[in-house]
């Protein structure tokens, strides 16, 4: 699947702007879920349909190191890699990189934990084996930037 999707691509506000005329560190948490979103619309197997299952996947953490400032009206690729899954946790691993010049922006990484939706854990290899498929075969080695 990694080989047919293409990273999100994402061009700054104005107004995700600071002071500084540079995007707000802030703005990576929503840019990161934002191609997490695509992702898995890419994929065939968007949150929609995850939710009619009755699987929800909260973020239980996120790291963020910022490499190279993105300013308003900049576009940015996002690369979006699942590297670690054990059908009840998974980490996934964004590298923003500019479109211009292949600079890297931004590494970051989110947690998730596979839950229902009253919040209680839920294992997903038996009761979803299409989620479980489609998280086991893709994933990929971290980036080391």
């Amino acid at each position: 699947m990694n080989s047919k999707l293409i990273p999100f691509e994402r061009t700054a506000n104005y107004y995700e702007t600071d002071r500084m005329g540079i995007v707000h560190h802030s703005n990576f948490i929503r840019r990161f879920e934002e191609a997490r979103v695509d992702y898995l619309n890419q994929a065939g197997f968007p949150y929609s349909k995850m939710e009619e299952l009755g699987v929800m996947l909260p973020v239980q953490s996120l790291d963020c190191s910022y490499k190279n400032a993105v300013r308003f009206d900049e576009t940015v690729l996002i690369e979006v890699k699942i590297t670690e899954f054990n059908g009840f946790k998974m980490t996934i691993q964004y590298v923003v990189t500019g479109k211009e010049n292949g600079d890297t922006r931004a590494i970051g990484t989110t947690r998730h934990l596979f839950v229902t939706k009253d919040m209680k854990p839920v294992r997903v290899k038996g009761s979803y084996p299409g989620i479980y498929e489609l998280f086991r075969n893709n994933v990929t080695p971290a980036s080391k930037l």
